[in-house]
């Protein structure tokens, strides 16, 4: 009974990880069950052992990339400043603009996000505001709170110059606006003098 448990977790969280890939791809309303179960090396009668809906998944979902983002970027970047900068970099990098699987879902799917369920939106919500109070914490590590709008505001510029980034047909310029949106995220953490000049 136990390995079943264990492997009955195992399957959802397979599930879960496949479908983020996916709708980052291809976007939630371009990902059907089929489609998603099929990445997952599943049938789609097993979809409703785990999940009761596809709204439930998607929810699931964007709060679980957003976990990983903030685990594996935010939480592993160095304290205060320097942490910043990091961040920045890593995420206007042409790395992450040319791995939009595995990048941020932010950046994928906010537009299809703001049209989803509440509890999507909700679960939105919450994942962003942890990536924020970490970016935040280095920001003003005395009352992050203070800075917890400007935070926002820094990382939806951040989105919106990777996705512009994406959608250029010009390699060149897409690299030099991640560039400048490297020096404007800066900027605007009030950081622009003391950053570094390492490559992306």
């Amino acid at each position: 009974m136990r390995y079943r448990k264990e492997h009955k977790q195992a399957t959802r969280q397979r599930i879960i990880k496949t479908a983020g890939r996916r709708f980052k791809r291809d976007g939630i309303d371009a990902s059907g069950i089929s489609a998603l179960m099929s990445d997952a090396g599943l049938t789609n009668g097993a979809f409703y052992t785990h999940f009761t809906s596809k709204d439930e998944l998607v929810a699931t979902a964007v709060a679980d990339q957003l976990r990983a983002q903030n685990a594996d970027i935010v939480e592993q970047a160095a304290p205060g400043r320097a942490g910043l900068e990091q961040i920045v970099r890593w995420y206007l990098s042409t790395q992450h603009r040319d791995s939009s699987d595995d990048g941020c879902p932010s950046a994928a799917l906010l537009d299809e996000i703001r049209r989803c369920a509440d509890p999507t939106r909700q679960a939105y919500t919450d994942g962003v505001l942890v990536v924020a109070e970490g970016i935040a914490a280095r920001l003003a590590p005395d009352d992050p709170l203070s800075v917890r709008t400007k935070t926002l505001s820094t990382y939806a510029m951040m989105a919106g110059t990777l996705q512009l980034s994406r959608a250029l047909a010009d390699r060149q310029l897409a690299d030099e606006l991640l560039e400048q949106g490297i020096h404007n995220a800066l900027a605007l953490l009030g950081i622009e003098h003391g950053y570094a000049t390492t490559a992306n």
